[in-house]
């Protein structure tokens, strides 16, 4: 692969329940900011290191200054049949010397959780970190009290490496930090597996999982 083909220039990733667009907080902003914002949705924020914020105007700032980041390609997800901003999700770290990257900065909507949309959206970039950027390593961080990452990891197929004991402070608070990794010998089987359970036939009428994706 070439080092162009590396490169992290915008690009839009496809998927049959979501598509990844590139972040662009003059767009996007606003939708993120009214889905992650307001009563019953300050525990989007509980693991997250920044927000929430005070106003649109800050959350703005904060964005402009996100995807000003080198090694950070972030994206915004679109739901395919509304057309309605539902999260984001970015691709963070990316080394082109030891081909390695990491999925962070994920932020769901409610109705986007413990969706096959939200499964894709991680499948998505993870696809695009392995088969696009030429990744040897994709790694994924989970504050250690976030069993909900935690679960999303493990079910994506990705291996517990270690805890990373008071790695950060985190509003006001000691964080340790599990590591997760997936690598690209591995990547085939796992994304055959997920894949598999994102058909449509793997779902009833009340878009219930017939089969559940497991490590």
């Amino acid at each position: 692969m070439t080092d162009s083909a590396r490169s992290i220039d915008p690009i839009v990733l496809r998927g049959r329940y979501v598509a990844l667009s590139p972040l662009i907080p003059a767009d996007h902003a606003a939708p993120l900011y009214a889905i992650c914002h307001g009563p019953a949705r300050e525990h989007l924020w509980c693991f997250l290191r920044d927000g929430p914020f005070p106003d649109l105007s800050a959350y703005r700032l904060h964005l402009d200054e996100f995807v000003r980041r080198d090694t950070f390609m972030a994206f915004a997800i679109l739901d395919n049949v509304s057309g309605d901003v539902v999260g984001k999700v970015s691709l963070i770290r990316f080394s082109p010397v030891h081909l390695s990257i990491e999925i962070g900065y994920i932020l769901f909507a409610p109705g986007l959780q413990g969706t096959r949309g939200g499964t894709e959206a991680l499948y998505l970039v993870a696809r695009h970190a392995f088969e696009h950027l030429g990744c040897r390593r994709c790694e994924w961080r989970s504050d250690s009290r976030n069993e909900a990452s935690i679960r999303a990891a493990t079910r994506l197929g990705f291996r517990e490496e270690g805890i990373l004991r008071q790695h950060m402070i985190v509003k006001m608070r000691n964080r340790d930090t599990v590591v997760f990794s997936l690598l690209d010998g591995e990547w085939p089987a796992r994304k055959a597996a997920i894949e598999l359970w994102l058909r449509p036939a793997n779902f009833d009428a009340s878009r219930r999982q017939i089969t559940a994706l497991r490590r």
